[in-house]
């Protein structure tokens, strides 16, 4: 029987994205993604339940992620899970489970970010304007 090995996932960014160039120059890019679910508990109240997930990409996503993702970013990403194991310097076996990134879309996008420098532009052009205005007071 073939299994199968599908992860589907649409969080925030909990850190900037982590890029190296290996010797070999491929880029892998590593940073932790928040998804957060919200459901209400026996007593009626709201409970959000965070779940952390530690996110690998490679190549072409990494570059993209370099170029392109910050803290807080939403994105919608598809992948596979990993569970890698090693020896630490005391010789004991660790685990880590990793989601490798196969295909990811940014969402929220360009629009947030375009609106947010617009708005902090007219702020400061507004300071500008009040300050030019001050210069032409008599006292």
């Amino acid at each position: 029987m073939i299994g199968v090995n599908k992860v589907i996932l649409i969080g925030n960014l909990g850190k900037d994205p982590e890029v190296r160039t290996l010797e070999s120059g491929v880029k892998v890019a590593n940073f932790s993604l928040a998804t957060t679910e919200s459901y209400k508990n026996k007593n009626g109240d709201k409970v959000d339940s965070t779940e952390w997930h530690s996110i690998v990409l490679w190549r072409g996503l990494a570059e993209i992620a370099d170029n392109y993702l910050k803290k807080g970013n939403q994105i919608y990403l598809e992948g596979r899970i990993r569970t890698r194991s090693w020896e630490d310097k005391d010789g004991n076996k660790r685990y880590t489970t990793e989601i490798l990134g196969d295909n990811m879309t940014m969402l929220g996008g360009r629009r947030e970010t375009e609106y947010q420098d617009k708005k902090e532009e007219s702020t400061v052009e507004e300071a500008q304007e009040s300050d030019a205005a001050s210069d032409d007071l008599p006292f």
